[in-house]
């Protein structure tokens, strides 16, 4: 029922003092009534307004999918589960998939390959215990990324170049002791390619460390000798050609930049270029933007995940969305994301966006700019399925134009994206409120009925011919409106 207002001088005044009050002051909006605190809010179209046909926009991009979690079931299976899978994903709007290492780790057939022994095994040879790897044989994954291709999907290959992992045991004169450095047909490099021994770890005659070897140090690859470099991208038969010519990757997801020069992925890309992503996995928005600057390829945007982190669960105070990422300074070059194989698993709660906040943190980076990332997990959870769809069509239609925080305080979040003379944008309303939530803000749509096409709320409102209208957002949730037909 909506409550009607005869407005004396006196309640007039008082109600102008009221609307000018901060976020805490706003009188809290139930479900039988349309008025906030303050200003008269715009009223509902009496007919229901009839939404735009987002087929009919493009936002220019469309978005990834992480393809894993950590130690994925059922094991062997793995590349004929995606098969079945890929032709949803491309509907959905999806354009990239982007693969687990896909070669043969010192696991063996419980290798997620982030202990890469066989770079060019990729399930075809008996070694570690098992011809296929985790994942599935050669010929499975050939068929996944032929079927990738046919729907118009780019297929990203996980690459660990830091360390590797499962060779034999050789007498190492630098470090004067045996280590596991010899990878060669009777160990752990069944293929015969890129044979390796001490001389390519650290240390050696030409270089005792680079920037990292936190993990598997003697086992640490260096890059600077010219041998490994010839293997990982400079021959024709080379890791990066090879995976590119002979097995049809598209791009590159580069594993652990932090332990090895940004110069290590200049010269891989000079060889064979395609979309690359790195993991430097920090927080801080100034390295990210420094090794997106060094390297030219994007990274992930670990910065605006902790952010979201911060604002839904952490301190539970929604200012440190508008905190600094890579998304701020350079989009084009963030990968944002919501989780993925290592936060998931990971114990410390702080690594990780609770479940109860995720569709927020989707929301979030499915309307901001930079390149969204959907988990797999995530997807495919019956509970965030169709959620997650309705964002992505959002994204890829509305989600246009500079972004501006239009309010930003402990428990609201509203951003608007400014279209363009094509397309209309949107505006995002992210709210931890315990109850509906409505704001006054200013649009670039004058007389025009709004929409959230979410779908989490039926509120419909009209703007005036300034572009002011009041939108809402719904309990503990979110909102993204733009104009109606």
């Amino acid at each position: 029922m909506k409550k009607t207002k005869i407005l004396f001088p006196f309640l007039f005044s008082l109600l102008l003092v009221i609307s000018g009050c901060s976020k805490d002051d706003d009188e809290v909006v139930d479900g039988t009534d349309d008025i906030t605190g303050g200003e008269e809010p715009e009223l509902p179209t009496p007919e229901d307004p009839e939404a735009l046909d987002l087929s009919q926009y493009s936002s220019g991009q469309k978005v990834m999918m992480q393809t894993f979690y950590w130690d994925v079931e059922p094991r062997f299976e793995w590349w004929n589960n995606l098969s079945d899978k890929v032709e949803g994903w491309a509907d959905a709007g999806i354009d990239r998939i982007w693969l687990p290492v896909a070669t043969k780790g010192q696991s063996g057939g419980y290798s997620m390959g982030y202990d890469p022994s066989d770079y060019f095994d990729f399930g075809e040879y008996d070694q570690h215990g098992t011809v296929p790897t985790r994942f599935g044989t050669r010929e499975e994954l050939e068929n996944l990324i032929s079927k990738s291709h046919d729907l118009g999907l780019e297929v990203i290959a996980d690459i660990v170049l830091n360390h590797n992992s499962g060779g034999g045991l050789e007498y190492n004169p630098y470090r004067e002791k045996d280590t596991y450095t010899l990878f060669n047909e009777e160990n752990g490099n069944a293929s015969g390619m890129f044979n390796r021994n001490y001389e390519h770890f650290h240390p050696n005659d030409v270089s005792q460390s680079d920037e990292g070897d936190l993990f598997f140090s003697e086992q640490d690859v260096d890059h600077d000798v010219p041998y490994v470099q010839d293997w990982l991208w400079k021959n024709e038969n080379s890791v990066a050609k090879y995976y590119k010519n002979e097995m049809g990757f598209d791009g590159w997801r580069f594993d652990y930049v932090k332990g090895f020069g940004t110069w290590v992925i200049e010269d891989w890309m000079n060889e064979v270029g395609g979309f690359a992503v790195g993991e430097n996995f920090d927080g801080n928005a100034d390295v990210l933007v420094d090794w997106v600057d060094a390297t030219g390829v994007s990274a992930f945007d670990f910065a605006a995940f902790y952010k979201m982190e911060e604002a839904f669960d952490r301190f539970d105070d929604l200012n440190y969305l508008d905190g600094n990422t890579l998304r701020k300074v350079n989009p084009d070059k963030a990968v944002t994301f919501v989780a993925n194989h290592d936060t998931e698993k990971d114990e410390n709660e702080d690594n990780r966006i609770a479940t109860e906040n995720k569709m927020k943190a989707y929301a979030y980076i499915l309307t901001h700019d930079g390149y969204p990332t959907i988990f797999y997990s995530d997807y495919e959870n019956e509970a965030f399925n169709e959620e997650i769809k309705q964002l992505i069509e959002i994204h890829n239609s509305l989600a246009v134009g500079d972004v501006e925080v239009l309010h930003v305080d402990n428990d609201e979040y509203l951003m608007k994206r400014e279209g363009n003379a094509e397309n209309p944008g949107l505006i995002l309303y992210i709210s931890t409120e315990s109850t509906t939530k409505r704001r006054n803000v200013q649009t670039n749509w004058n007389n025009v009925t709004l929409l959230d096409y979410s779908g989490n709320t039926t509120y419909t409102p009209t703007s005036d011919e300034n572009g002011m209208v009041t939108i809402e957002a719904p309990a503990n949730g979110y909102s993204i409106y733009s104009i109606t037909k």
